[in-house]
């Protein structure tokens, strides 16, 4: 028996993969990025009947045609680092779509086992699927799932270490018959690619049919062969041919071939019961999805988890903030006077202190998205902005990005690999630091706390929906600017609408908080510190005072946020928040001298700020410069200074412009 097994688990979006992932590893498990590119890779470890496993959640993808980066990684990783055992996660309940990925790894001969999750929905609605038939016909092991519900978890296990230590159930080289013609030409590219393969995973047939599928990675490696020029004069040659017989690509007609041998299989192994395919999903789609009343819906549902995180979050946020000045006051019973102590209490603890109190909203926030993303709406909430973007000159698919945004701009950046249009790609990085993100969250809920405590969720909310409208209308405005083609057409998938499971949610949650506690740790704490130095020196100086060193750069600064209401103190807090948004609490909190308690620095920040003021000055934060990580970001994905500095000026002239037009309309009409 091995010591230690590589199990790589694959599927389509909305398959359950990573339910099946979660449950198999627990807490056992990282998120890091894959070597060289910035998709997401999450890895854990588990064990099964004294059988150590290293699982991969490969990128959730639909095939295996390499269009996107997620679908490179998926084949690469099977076909280079040769996992023990690929678990392919099939939806039951779309068995027909989710098998076409299945077919590619099963021609790339990969030692498979399949598990079909959510068997109760595909029999809620009369799909009866004969696994012993199905499994005969693929070749391959097949384990019945739920698991949302922790159901074929053991039996899946059970097949996996099976494969993995005699491989009796390992997937037969299943071939596909393309028809006479395709047939033929196949035959015509592998006789003069030989015996050549790459490695014991790809065999000359399937590079064949890449190549006829026009595959440019495989295109590019063949034509470093010997022979390269000759066999891509013969893709080419063949390809021609199969286009003077069907009028069709050759690609397109390979894949009707594989959809019709799993049409074929899936007559032969699925029953169904009900002739309506009228599902529950499809109801509630009626009425989530109505272009009168969708929109309304999804405001309000943005509506109420703003009210949620603000009111649930208000009560652990007090506890947190009594504790933390507990440890306050003891460090000033026991410490003397000293720079150290001056150090601990007003740098470190009121900089990273006067952040952590907001911990427990962010992490409301985190959960509330992803029950909403769990249970199938958040896609709803993307196909409904899809029709609006698109009148707008945006591509749907750019909303998924901007959704992103919403826990860190960061990752939404990277999510835009995605896109296949360049257009859509730099248009959509550009627009998608205006969509606030939870680092933003401490300074609305410190400022609707200390002026807007009646109607705080309201005003958060204004500010998440003033940041989607203004990068719906510079998407447009750039649009027209920058790129004269117009937008592709896109196909939203709708998955089914589940019940998120706790587990799941709160790995989740997790997943997104653990990046803010790591910044906490780090950038805010160094921030928090510097801040206290400028504050704190030249020595003897009042602390953070005019005379200070802080004191004269917010002076030196305070001309540019004087015309949206903001004086030096603000400025700082501003200049500061480029390093990490957090920071501009934990500046206002050491240069206020109030450290982490949140309700001294909201009487404080009423003494210098206005309602009209303290709004402005979060309009200001909203757009007017992305985080230094972001920045790092938009140049590491657009691969030009031009476009990245372009990113940061014009968010300094759009946050400076409307936080002023707000702030000296509202003068004007009274609003002082």
């Amino acid at each position: 028996m091995r010591e230690r097994i590589t199990v790589a688990i694959a599927g389509n979006p909305n398959s359950g993969k990573t339910t099946v992932f979660n449950s198999i590893t627990g807490a056992h498990q990282h998120v890091g990025n894959w070597p060289g590119v910035t998709v997401e890779k999450k890895e854990g470890t588990g064990k099964y009947e004294d059988v150590d496993m290293r699982i991969v959640d490969l990128p959730g993808t639909y095939s295996l045609t390499a269009y996107s980066l997620e679908e490179v990684i998926a084949r690469d990783f099977v076909v280079d680092e040769k996992p023990d055992v690929l678990v392919n996660i099939v939806d039951a309940s779309n068995l027909e779509r989710n098998l076409y990925l299945t077919m590619q790894f099963i021609e790339l001969n990969a030692k498979m086992v399949i598990g079909l999750n959510m068997m109760d929905i595909a029999e809620s609605r009369g799909i009866q699927i004969n696994i012993q038939r199905l499994s005969g016909l693929l070749g391959v092991p097949i384990i019945p799932m739920v698991a949302s519900k922790n159901k074929g978890i053991k039996e899946l296990l059970d097949a996996v270490v099976k494969v993995s230590e005699d491989g009796t159930s390992e997937a037969r080289i299943l071939k596909i018959n393309y028809g006479h013609e395709i047939e033929e030409e196949l035959a015509k590219i592998t006789n003069i690619l030989g015996s050549k393969s790459f490695n014991d995973r790809r065999s000359p047939r399937w590079i064949a049919i890449k190549l006829l599928e026009n595959d440019e990675r495989i295109k590019s490696e063949v034509s470093k062969l010997e022979n390269g020029d000759e066999i891509l004069k013969q893709v080419q040659k063949s390809a021609s041919h199969i286009q003077n017989i069907f009028n069709d690509d050759a690609e397109s007609v390979i894949i009707d071939r594989r959809y019709g041998f799993i049409s074929g299989a899936a007559t032969e192994a699925v029953h169904r019961t009900k002739d309506d395919r009228h599902t529950r999903s499809d109801t509630v789609d009626q009425v989530l999805l109505n272009r009168f009343v969708g929109i309304p819906i999804f405001l309000f549902m943005m509506w109420l988890t703003f009210q949620m995180t603000f009111k649930v979050g208000a009560y652990p946020t007090n506890w947190i903030e009594t504790f933390i000045g507990w440890i306050s006051k003891i460090i000033t019973w026991y410490l003397p006077e000293t720079w150290y102590r001056s150090l601990l209490i007003d740098g470190v603890i009121g900089g990273v202190g006067g952040v952590i109190v907001f911990l427990p909203s962010i992490f409301i926030l985190f959960f509330i998205i992803a029950i909403l993303e769990d249970s199938g709406y958040m896609a709803r909430a993307a196909f409904l902005m899809d029709k609006i973007m698109h009148k707008m000159g945006l591509h749907g698919k750019s909303f998924i990005p901007m959704l992103m945004g919403f826990g860190c701009n960061v990752p939404a950046i990277m999510a835009t690999r995605t896109l296949e249009s360049r257009r859509d790609r730099i248009i959509t990085i550009l627009i998608t630091p205006l969509i606030s993100c939870s680092a933003r969250l401490p300074i609305y809920t410190l400022f609707t706390a200390a002026f807007f405590s009646h109607h705080a969720g309201t005003i958060i909310f204004s500010l998440y929906i003033l940041g989607i409208i203004l990068a719906v209308i510079m998407g447009k405005l750039f649009g027209k600017l920058f790129f004269r083609e117009s937008t592709g057409l896109f196909v939203m998938e709708l998955p089914p609408y589940r019940i998120p499971t706790l587990k799941g949610t709160t790995i989740h949650m997790w997943e997104r908080g653990s990046l803010f506690l790591r910044k906490m740790g780090t950038i805010i704490l160094a921030g928090s510190v510097l801040i206290w130095f400028l504050g704190t020196f030249p020595w003897g100086v009042e602390y953070a005072s005019e005379a200070s060193y802080a004191g004269k750069i917010g002076k030196f600064i305070e001309p540019l946020v004087k015309p949206f209401g903001a004086d030096w103190r603000s400025g700082i807090a501003l200049l500061f928040g480029v390093v990490a948004k957090e920071i501009v609490v934990g500046t206002l909190g050491v240069l206020y001298g109030t450290g982490e308690n949140t309700e001294a620095l909201a009487n404080s920040l009423k003494t210098a700020m206005t309602p009209l003021s303290a709004y402005a000055f979060m309009i200001a934060t909203l757009i007017y410069m992305p985080c230094i990580a972001t920045f790092a970001a938009i140049r590491k994905e657009t691969s030009s200074w031009a476009w990245t500095f372009f990113a940061v000026g014009y968010g300094l002239a759009l946050g400076w412009l409307l936080a002023t037009i707000v702030y000296q309309l509202g003068m004007i009409i009274g609003l002082a």
